[in-house]
């Protein structure tokens, strides 16, 4: 009995096709990318608990000892729950509105609202800390002269120095994430159910109150930990608000830790308690989320249908415009003031106009130019090595490679629950001794911007590889092409445009970073972030508003540059 050629043939295929798919010499950039990103956490974060319990001598506690019975380091550590708190309660009360605003009623200009709320995103908080200090401080703030021109007093009606404006503007940089999670999960809510109350007799905002809230409800709780963390981890707006009055947080009192005479051991012991706190809060709001969902019961006919304001939309227009002027336009505007003033506290008329702070800040001040250097070039090479790392982990992860893949998205996105600040505790404890000496060199910048940095790119890149059918890959892999040829020619090229939404994150994120740097840097590594600290020292304040103006145009220009680049999926690929 003869057997046709044809099948022969078609089974030869086959069987060459699955030893093509069992057997992958590429194999070692696999491991390679999985073992780096392992080590790359597990070296800090070792540091950190072995320098805050091990001495010389072994085993100790002494170290958590002395950080908890300390009235000074407890005051700070209460310092950090109070303002976190208070943050994180009113970035969920202003995030919510806006974010039901915009996505549930007919708000005018709900587009120019979302943007301007990405203004506040990208804003560094240390850099909208110093805009308020020239706005409400009290001696010389533009607020406070306009107060006393208008009243004849001669007090300060306003007083930023405070723990209250601490709280205030950290508040003002924190509600874009609670807006973010609120805008998209009110658009996955159908209007059956406000439709149902509505026609019940239902007023607008009971409707708000008893339907839309309770959907909200996770999302709501989500925010308050996101925000309550991100104020909890800062470290510029604290340094800049807070030490003037002598008030401490956590992150301010790790960075005192590293002043002459150095206490690692304390700093260390001092990152634990924020770390352990972050971690369980993370652990908490993933399980509350993964308990309730958002959806509503209206099938495929389910419709979102817009609340009318009626009278209340301008009323409720204005009152967002107010919102966002606080985070925007008087932040900007005092900014773009200070930069073209020869006296920054005086009106800007043409006696007072001078471009001298834009040639003294670029090439007059000693650090500037080496600072936007090393910046740049630290935030080009960041984006790219993470785009190409997070490119190979979420690969890995996404098409289960290895095995144990599931459990290497957990060391990826570690860093998310390691404050700033924490991280380059331990990295400077890993790196600042045999083998591994990098403090002192550029690079352990880098290595910190990498690790910090990670989670954005891989969260951005493993979502749009989610999109992208393995079997595309397949027919590359049965022609001959190994994973990494078929990733680099069919995979990434289909992934265009949330690989670039993940460059951009990162390097925005390395270009405003602060809590890291600030105790990595050294006389020849300064990033633009760590020069504007030390210019607030030195009382520069049209320097300040220079590099601050430059910092954001950067990033708003980044951001045209991927929109157009990448288009609509753009907004597509990073919704979440």
């Amino acid at each position: 009995m003869s057997i046709p050629q044809t099948t022969v043939a078609e089974s030869a295929a086959g069987a060459r096709a699955f030893r093509l798919r069992r057997f992958d010499a590429t194999l070692p950039v696999w491991m390679g990318a999985a073992l780096f990103v392992v080590v790359l956490m597990l070296l800090p974060l070792g540091a950190i608990f072995t320098t805050s319990a091990f001495t010389e001598k072994g085993l100790t506690l002494g170290n958590y000892v002395e950080v908890f019975t300390d009235p000074a380091y407890l005051k700070a550590i209460w310092n950090s729950v109070i303002t976190s708190f208070w943050v994180g309660v009113i970035a969920v009360a202003v995030g919510a509105l806006l974010g039901w605003l915009v996505t549930r009623t007919d708000l005018p200009f709900p587009r120019a609202v979302r943007a301007l709320v990405m203004a506040s995103f990208v804003t560094p908080p240390f850099l909208g800390a110093f805009a308020w200090t020239l706005l409400a401080g009290p001696n010389a703030g533009l607020l406070n002269n306009w107060y006393r021109a208008a009243s004849g007093s001669e007090t300060a009606l306003f007083n930023i120095f405070t723990i209250e404006g601490l709280i205030f503007v950290m508040a003002l940089y924190s509600f874009p994430y609670v807006f973010s999670m609120i805008a998209n999960v009110s658009e996955l809510i159908s209007s059956d159910l406000e439709d149902a109350a509505n026609i019940l007799g239902a007023s607008r905002w009971k409707i708000a109150l008893t339907i839309t809230l309770p959907l909200t409800a996770p999302a709501l709780i989500g925010g308050f930990i996101v925000a309550f963390l991100h104020s909890l981890s800062l470290f510029g707006a604290p340094a800049i608000l807070g030490l003037p009055a002598g008030i401490h947080t956590i992150t301010t009192q790790i960075w005192a830790f590293f002043q002459y005479p150095p206490r690692l051991d304390l700093a260390a012991a001092f990152s634990v308690p924020l770390l352990l706190a972050t971690v369980g809060l993370i652990a908490v709001q993933k399980k509350l989320l993964g308990r309730r969902g958002y959806s509503t019961v209206g099938g495929k006919g389910g419709q979102k249908r817009l609340l009318k304001l009626g009278y209340l939309r301008w009323p409720a227009f204005l009152l967002v415009a107010a919102i966002l002027s606080l985070s925007v336009f008087l932040p900007y505007g005092i900014l773009l003031k200070a930069a073209l003033s020869k006296a920054w506290a005086m009106p800007l008329t043409l006696d007072n106009f001078t471009l001298g702070n834009f040639t003294f800040t670029f090439f007059q001040y000693g650090d500037t130019q080496a600072a936007i250097l090393n910046t740049f070039k630290l935030g080009i090479a960041t984006a790219t090595a993470g785009t190409l790392l997070a490119t190979l982990l979420a690969y890995i992860t996404n098409r289960q490679l290895l095995r144990g893949a599931r459990y290497l998205s957990f060391f990826v996105l570690a860093p998310l629950v390691i404050p700033g600040i924490v991280l380059a505790v331990g990295l400077f404890i890993a790196y600042s001794k045999p083998p591994l000496m990098l403090y002192g060199t550029i690079w352990i910048l880098f290595v910190a911007y990498l690790t910090k940095e990670m989670p954005i790119g891989f969260s951005q890149t493993e979502s749009t590889f989610k999109t992208i059918h393995p079997e595309l890959e397949d027919a590359t892999r049965i022609i001959g092409a190994n994973r990494l040829r078929a990733l680099k020619d069919v995979t990434v090229p289909l992934a265009r445009s949330g690989l670039i939404a993940a460059w951009s994150f990162i390097f925005i994120g390395v270009i405003r970073e602060l809590s890291a740097s600030i105790l990595l840097f050294t006389p020849s590594s300064k990033v633009v972030s760590v020069v504007i600290f030390d210019l607030k020292e030195e009382g520069q304040i049209g320097a300040i508003a220079v590099l601050g103006i430059l910092l954001l145009a950067v990033s708003f220009l980044i951001i045209l540059a991927v929109q157009w680049l990448a288009g609509r999926e753009f907004f597509a690929s990073s919704r979440g």
